[in-house]
């Protein structure tokens, strides 16, 4: 594993879904860029045991985390907790790029 990354060499973009690319990986944590054209969405869901944070790099999206919705921009973060449904769509028109940390890293 590499310990340095640059962002820009690993943001992709898919026509169908959003894009996930692994950037670091450990027994305890993971650190991923999740990439939206606009439009595209990923499905609310839960991880019991594990805490998700979202850090927006570039554009805006709309995050559902629990009974909360809210836009964020540039530089803004959200974090879900264990347990709590949570979800991002990317309302357009820009592209959606985000940092995705995720800690203990699930079994799954």
């Amino acid at each position: 594993m590499e310990n340095f990354c640059k962002l820009a060499d690993a943001m992709q973009f898919g026509a169908e879904k959003m894009k996930k690319t692994g950037l670091f990986e450990t027994e305890r944590l993971f650190c991923d860029v999740y990439c939206f054209e606009p439009g595209q969405s990923q499905s609310p869901h839960t991880h019991e045991g594990s805490d998700k944070i979202y850090f927006v790099v570039q554009g805006k999206g709309r995050f559902q985390i629990g009974d909360e919705g809210r836009e964020l921009g540039e530089q803004e973060i959200a974090i879900a907790p264990s347990g709590q449904r949570h979800g991002v769509t990317n309302p357009g028109p820009e592209r959606l790029v985000l940092l995705v940390f995720m800690a203990p890293k699930p079994s799954h």
